[in-house]
């Protein structure tokens, strides 16, 4: 066996006669496993935060989406057809029509977007699987609609109850003298359902099929404003956007779901950057025991260091004796602390020992990237320490 390793494990295994450097070693100990416990968990928990975000994402916005650069609309051509359809990857992909408009109901008021879909909308956002109240919308019954929970609430909408209708109006486009009365385009729909998802998609959508978003717009056959695509593969959305850019030209945008929502992400990396620090720090501060521990075992064994060096020990192997020592000792810390966050993370995925509310659970995911960043991270952090505290030890330290 390697006479430093051995030498390691024998002292820290090893209880030495003085308690108050078994205490100090076994505070330090606690410290390292609370510090890889503490870091494991946070790392999971943004990792469930991100996956339980993206699943609400997954219903709001497209894995890709199609809009003009240069107006609102464009036209849907035979070109543009073969481009989307050539591709087997793409699962399904659906048009739709956006706009801004005027909500009115009985007295109240309220400005969101209505948005026309077409009937395999469904394939492209799972929008049915989040409906509160209701059904989606029925390709055979017009003028019918399903709203976000948060417009529901605001204009306190009846759901089938085919009573007051809800009133979608438009401004008419055009310059000069407008006539009040006149002003706008005007739908009247049925409410059939309501949806829910994050504040804002559940404050924003009006959505009705796309035939009568044609009609309230005045929208040509093929005009529209935005192709929403679904890909059976989302981690070649980044590849298949750039192709698909190259491909459209310049006069269309092509935005991959994480592009849409650039602010969300960045935040969310942000913030797992930061609580990542945050939590290092604490490990540092944490490993300034086994400093402390290494320092008092060294000054404990000076003899047997002395004798050591007399038996033809070289001080730099006597110095990795301690820093061998020292890693093991985080090692063992570590190890006890990810194994501990482990049960943890699985107890809270499978159980929701901790809610957010009373039917939400704290999102956690297990990530074996986040065990190899905490690997990393006190692997790392410990091994300076050791460094740290052996580098005490020189010839004049020994033969004192």
């Amino acid at each position: 066996m390697n006479f430093p390793l051995y030498i390691a494990k024998r002292y820290l295994f090893a209880k030495t006669g003085n308690n108050a450097i078994n205490i100090i070693t076994i505070i330090a100990s606690f410290g390292v496993i609370v510090g890889a416990l503490a870091l494991f968990i946070i790392l999971s928990g943004f990792s469930g935060l991100r996956t339980f975000s993206d699943g609400l994402l997954e219903v709001s916005d497209p894995d890709i989406k199609i809009t003009s650069v240069k107006g609102k609309t464009f036209l849907y051509t035979k070109e543009i057809h073969q481009i989307l359809e050539k591709d087997s990857a793409t699962h399904a992909v659906s048009k739709v029509i956006e706009e801004r408009v005027f909500l009115a109901y009985n007295d109240k008021n309220e400005v969101a977007y209505i948005k026309g879909v077409e009937e395999n909308y469904t394939a492209v956002s799972p929008i049915d699987s989040v409906l509160s109240f209701g059904s989606w919308i029925d390709k055979d019954m017009s003028n019918t609609a399903v709203v976000g929970n948060g417009i529901s609430r605001k204009l306190s909408l009846g759901i089938l109850s085919f009573g007051t209708p809800l009133s979608i109006l438009v401004p008419k486009p055009g310059v000069g003298f407008i006539n009040p009365s006149n002003a706008f385009y005007k739908m009247n729909v049925q409410i059939v359902g309501t949806y829910s998802g994050t504040e804002d998609f559940e404050n924003k959508y009006v959505f009705v099929s796309i035939n009568d978003a044609r009609k309230l717009l005045n929208f040509k056959e093929n005009q529209f404003t935005g192709i929403e695509i679904k890909r059976n593969n989302t981690s070649d959305s980044d590849l298949y956007s750039e192709t698909l850019q190259k491909q459209l030209g310049s006069q269309f945008k092509v935005q991959t779901k994480a592009q849409l929502n650039e602010v969300f992400y960045k935040v969310i990396n942000t913030e797992n950057l930061v609580s990542y620090l945050i939590f290092t720090l604490i490990v540092i501060i944490a490993l300034f025991n086994v400093i402390g521990a290494i320092i008092m075992i060294i000054i404990d064994k000076k003899s047997n260091l002395k004798t050591l060096f007399s038996l033809g020990a070289t001080v730099k192997e006597i110095k990795k004796v301690f820093v061998i020592q020292g890693f093991l000792l985080t090692f063992f810390g570590m190890f006890i602390g990810i194994i501990l966050g482990v049960l943890l993370v699985l107890l809270q995925k499978h159980f929701g020992l901790f809610m957010i509310t009373q039917h939400l659970p704290y999102p956690v995911a297990f990530r074996f990237s986040n065990l190899l960043i905490v690997i990393g991270t006190l692997s790392v952090l410990g091994f300076i320490a050791s460094k740290i505290a052996s580098s005490r030890i020189s010839k004049a330290f020994i033969e004192k």
